[in-house]
């Protein structure tokens, strides 16, 4: 028979025949675990559930077997019994990643918790720093040559099994054969049980309303041939979600779930610009639905390898525009991030995003994005908080972040100093708990003592008036309302402009603009009042080359407006821009004209007022012209 037509069950028959004393009844099996041994356990989706309840049972009818067995695994979704309070003189539990189902155990004292970057976990196991007496695993069916696949689980599995003194398989048919450093040989398992079941699946909730918001953010920082990480959870999900219109996108992370299995149906992930495993989505385990496991089933485009080689940090650092996407359970305003513990409650663990947070930012064009929702328990905390609760672990220091993202918006840390990154995460917690943080951080000498702020909606940040623009020049341009953050970048643009443009716009021989003016400027009622920058960016740098903006006159129902265009830019159209723009939020506010003192000599802004169409008054006092300028009914802006 040709062995290419054989299927599974013949294989595995033909194994049983070849080695028959691999195969024995659980019973047999389970005695060979003797006191004291340490028993691993294959990781989340990959668990064998079978396996794991048959070792219950066995110790529930011999329970004398064997006492202070340590039970090791990276992170359970299924069956723990070992955790149970029955079990407490058979097993201790030792975890690297804390679930849902043993952070109970964890935190009463009856089970371990072992902190370590995960990608250091193989070798601790294959220098028997923590030696493994027994691996249980589950695998697929063997090949023609007698290898079977660890499948959906390679992680610190594939370590484990190789530094075991007995391997303990179960053989199933629905683990699906993957490629990459999956490969075991049966010769080097000792007793394998047959047993079919579905694999777990994860459950990930439909990303909310929320989600979606922050996946719509991360969206615009990652471009088109990024090499992502995402890792779990309803808001990784939703990112993956508003990455379709991509391009090119290459994939090396830790988890693989159904979000990136459908990038590469749809063709937004090809790897093709990927530095390291070109052309392969490389991942080291896999979370997700049958489906997703089927996709993966002996596809050569996915690979999958163990940790010490998906979160090396030298293997993330080699791939230009590499992209780390991790979510955390809280954020302090100096930029310390806990994803393990909420004060000395031990919560989840370091895992993997320590990992590819820095190997991000070491890697050529790499950038790091931290992911959450603004609050927690229904949203009465804030998951940025002044200062960590006391016993906090710190998952990722100060030095590991460029972007946080919430709901609310972007703020990028990288290169910015203590006050910059308080009034950046401040303006991005939720509305209700920004007022407390503001009062917090000046306790904590963080930002100006008299930083001020206007709480509630006229307050916030409205985003819905950014806009992008080309002038006549051909300078692409963005518009967008100011923002509370802005007072540094407003501070390097008024101390750009020469003096004569100084002048002209303060109408004032005064040059100097300390944090008192710039207030002015970025502490603003949008109901009353409107700043827009234009802006351009070089790399991750904004640089503002133009501001406009108008103050509402109720009695008049006019706003009094002011332009400045930094004077390398001026002549490029940045000022029609500006005021048309301008002139187009003041009519949708209601308002029917614009008022303005102009020098006489400023011919420039006279010629820009008077051509973009208003009907103009003009009274002259002193050498400034005073201007009242009604908007035309036909007449719509840009």
């Amino acid at each position: 028979m040709d062995a290419s037509s054989e299927t599974p069950d013949m294989r595995i028959s033909a194994i049983r025949a070849k080695y028959p004393d691999k195969f024995m009844p659980e019973e047999q099996i389970f005695s060979k675990i003797n006191r004291g041994d340490r028993i691993f356990i294959g990781t989340g989706c990959g668990e064998p559930e079978y396996l794991v309840s048959q070792l219950a049972r066995y110790i529930e009818n011999h329970p004398k077997a064997f006492f202070d067995a340590e039970v090791f695994h990276l992170w359970t979704l299924g069956v723990a019994p070992y955790a149970e309070e029955k079990f407490k003189s058979n097993f201790r539990h030792n975890s690297f990643f804390i679930g849902n189902h043993t952070r109970e155990a964890v935190n009463a004292g009856n089970a371990d918790y072992t902190p370590i970057f995960i990608s250091q976990i193989p070798e601790l196991l294959r220098k028997r720093f923590i030696p493994i007496d027994v691996a249980i695993v589950q695998v697929s069916p063997p090949d023609k040559h007698g290898y079977v696949s660890l499948g959906i689980s390679v992680d610190i599995t594939k370590a484990a099994v190789e530094s075991a003194d007995l391997v303990i398989a179960q053989m199933n048919s629905h683990m699906p054969r993957t490629h990459g450093d999956t490969f075991i040989h049966v010769e080097d398992i000792d007793c394998i049980v047959s047993h079919d079941e579905p694999l777990l699946e994860y459950e990930v909730k439909v990303p909310d309303e929320i989600s979606m918001q922050i996946g719509k953010y991360v969206s615009k920082i990652v471009q088109d041939g990024d090499t992502i990480q995402v890792g779990y959870g309803s808001i990784p999900n939703a990112i993956i979600a508003h990455l379709k219109n991509k391009k090119h996108l290459g994939v090396h992370t830790e988890l693989l779930t159904d979000g990136i299995v459908e990038l590469m149906k749809e063709g937004v992930v090809d790897n093709t610009r990927k530095t390291v495993d070109r052309n392969k989505t490389v991942a080291s385990f896999c979370m997700g639905t049958k489906e997703t496991y089927h996709y993966i089933h002996d596809n050569p485009a996915v690979e999958l390898k163990p940790v010490d080689y998906t979160n090396n940090l030298l293997v993330i650092s080699q791939q230009r525009n590499m992209v780390a996407i991790n979510s955390a359970l809280q954020i302090d305003l100096t930029g310390q991030v806990t994803a393990e513990s909420i004060g000395k409650m031990f919560y989840s663990g370091i895992g993997g995003s320590a990992d590819f947070m820095r190997g991000s930012i070491l890697a050529p064009g790499g950038r790091s994005i931290l992911v959450m929702q603004s609050t927690a328990k229904q949203g009465e905390v804030s998951r940025i908080v002044p200062v960590l609760e006391e016993g906090t672990g710190i998952t990722l220091t100060r030095g590991d972040i460029h972007y946080v993202v919430t709901e609310y918006g972007i703020a990028y840390l990288h290169g910015r100093n203590i006050r910059e990154r308080a009034m950046a995460l401040i303006s991005i917690a939720h509305p209700k708990f920004r007022p407390w943080l503001l009062e917090e951080a000046k306790k904590l000498s963080f930002i100006y003592k008299d930083q001020a702020f206007i709480p509630g909606e006229k307050g916030q940040y409205p985003e819905h008036l950014e806009a992008y623009r080309t002038t006549r020049s051909g300078l692409k341009i963005m518009l967008r309302p100011v923002k509370l953050t802005d007072e540094p970048l407003l501070k390097d643009f008024f101390y750009s402009l020469s003096d004569a443009s100084l002048y002209k716009r303060f109408m004032s021989v005064r040059k100097d603009m300390p944090h008192e003016r710039l207030q002015e400027f970025v502490v603003i009622d949008y109901k009353k009042e409107m700043v827009i920058l234009a802006t351009v960016n070089y790399g991750e740098r904004e640089e503002i080359v133009g501001v406009g903006q108008y103050g509402i006159e109720e009695d008049t129902n006019t706003a009094e407006v002011a332009l400045v265009v930094r004077d390398d830019y001026q002549n490029k159209g940045v000022g029609w821009e500006l005021l048309s723009y301008l002139t187009y939020l003041a009519k949708t506010h209601g308002l029917t004209g614009f008022t303005a003192e102009v020098f006489a000599d400023n011919r420039p802004m006279l010629h820009l007022f008077e051509k973009a169409g208003f009907n103009i008054e003009k009274r002259m006092s002193e050498g400034v012209y005073h201007l009242k300028m009604l908007f035309k009914e036909d007449r719509h802006a840009r």
